[in-house]
């Protein structure tokens, strides 16, 4: 299957996106998730499930094996694979019109507080798991205890972002696409966790080189096995991580032009409310 080459063109610049944030958020900033997957997800809800694999599994080759010191992330190559997945289900979000703008119907304001009240809950339990105090930040993120003051202000920041945008689009906007997001979101966190935690645990044996390693270690010495301690590991990071992601990519799209969305395979499915609209006019 050839993909239209507006999606070849959009892959390039989705892989730089991915790159650019994720070494910024993780290499930078040293906070407890990743948001290396923006792009991917974009080209996935626009281009289909192909396109998001491949812009997810050559951001991760290309990071790893392309790039020179420092930019690289040696480790990032076999997580490809995980990176596959969530393009995969991005295209199936996409496919499925998740990430299509429209109005809330029926008991808006009780969905609207329960979407919103998930939210808190996810980033309010990977605050406390990995703020709570200078141990807890280096056993939950394997990054120096001197980086915990600048972490904690920058994940401040970027929740307090998340915080606006998502009240804004599911109160202000009363948006059933900015729910569904968010739950796409989630959804795509727990597979990506799923499918990183055989990766960690038998091709690095649980030393992955980023963030996370020491935590492993707390798990395995408190009895869990290999995989188990790689899979609560990543349930920390990667539910929230992709939370944001989904719903920075529901923006994102929810923002283009009609004439835009309608240039790529999944464009009529995210485009569908506005053309009905256009119609009845």
């Amino acid at each position: 299957m050839c993909l239209p080459l507006r999606v070849v063109v959009l892959m390039p610049v989705s892989i730089a996106l991915n790159i650019a944030l994720g070494s910024t958020v993780q290499q930078a900033l040293k906070l407890p998730i990743y948001l290396d997957s923006l792009g991917t997800v974009v080209t996935g809800a626009l281009g289909g499930p192909l396109a998001g694999a491949a812009t997810g599994a050559l951001t991760d080759l290309i990071w790893a094996y392309v790039l020179p010191p420092p930019l690289a992330a040696p480790t990032a190559g076999p997580f490809a694979a995980t990176a596959a997945v969530i393009g995969l289900l991005a295209g199936l979000w996409g496919y499925l019109g998740v990430f299509r703008s429209r109005r809330l119907a029926g008991r808006s304001l009780a969905t609207a507080v329960a979407a919103a009240l998930a939210a808190a809950a996810v980033a309010a339990y990977t605050f406390d798991r990995a703020y709570a105090s200078p141990h807890a930040f280096i056993s939950n993120t394997g990054f120096d205890a001197s980086a915990l003051a600048t972490s904690e202000v920058a994940f401040a920041v970027v929740m307090a972002g998340f915080a606006v945008l998502a009240a804004w689009a599911l109160f202000a906007r009363r948006d059933l696409g900015a729910v569904l997001s968010l739950a796409a979101g989630l959804v795509t966190g727990i597979c990506a966790a799923v499918v990183s935690a055989p990766i960690a645990a038998f091709v690095f044996g649980g030393v992955t080189g980023f963030g996370g390693d020491a935590i492993i270690a707390a798990f395995r010495a408190a009895g869990a096995s290999l995989y188990q301690a790689t899979l609560e590991q990543g349930l920390l990071s990667d539910p929230l991580d992709k939370m944001i992601t989904c719903l920075l990519a529901f923006w994102v799209l929810s923002g283009l032009p009609r004439r835009v969305l309608l240039r790529f395979p999944n464009g009529e499915r995210l485009a569908e409310r506005e053309h009905a609209a256009r119609d009845a006019g």
